[in-house]
């Protein structure tokens, strides 16, 4: 029955749109059992960092206040993680050490501006303490005081909401009102203009990622 049902069906097909698959199909499951409809797909929020956009210029390695290899005078050297993202809001951790030899008092949230390629301020971009104007952003703990002994390292989170256009550089300083240094993070803010960037203030620094979105 299979071969002969088969060559009629191939040999119909230019004129009938019989399918060979389908003949197949109804051989294979005889009692005519639906197939089962494919799962629909499961977006999952990727913690991958956003990838650079290639057509941005390259920066500028003329930028004034460059964080350099060495200590700098103030005994604290920042640096910028890899960044996560999900449905639309960008998180980005700014860990600040203790290069120094003496203790170093913290207790409140880091002072951070975000620069194109040129080191010029981000038009229109806004920095704020803690974390309720950055729609879904995890809670800002709080502020809390900290004392950093020399080679110890604290904690601040930052988080945007996904623009078009990309931040390259962050001036960075403790507090505002301190000395601030110039870092380049591994991957451009993509925060836009008119946009606000919620920091959470300084903690001890963990062994984990600061909290992804939720």
């Amino acid at each position: 029955m299979f071969h002969s049902a088969a060559l009629v069906c191939l040999l119909a097909l230019g004129a009938s749109g019989c399918g060979l698959s389908a003949e197949l199909d109804r051989e294979s499951n005889p009692e005519r059992t639906p197939a089962p409809s494919p799962s629909p797909a499961v977006v999952v929020p990727s913690s991958a960092p956003p990838r650079p956009d290639l057509s941005l210029p390259e920066p500028s390695p003329d930028v004034p206040g460059r964080q350099t290899e060495d200590c700098p005078k103030s005994g604290l050297r920042f640096q910028a993680d890899r960044g996560d993202a999900a449905m639309g809001l960008r998180a980005m951790g700014l860990d600040v050490t203790n290069c120094g030899d003496r203790p170093y008092e913290l207790n409140g949230y880091p002072a951070v501006t975000v620069l194109d390629g040129s080191g010029d301020p981000f038009p229109g971009v806004r920095t704020v303490p803690g974390t309720d104007k950055v729609s879904m952003a995890p809670e800002d703990p709080g502020p809390r005081p900290i004392t950093l002994g020399p080679g110890e390292t604290a904690h601040a989170a930052l988080y945007w909401r996904m623009n078009n256009t990309d931040g390259v550089y962050l001036r960075v300083a403790p507090k505002k009102g301190d000395d601030t240094v110039t870092v380049e993070p591994p991957y451009p803010l993509d925060i836009g203009p008119e946009n606000v960037l919620g920091t959470t203030a300084w903690q001890p620094a963990q062994p984990t990622q600061p909290s992804r979105p939720r």
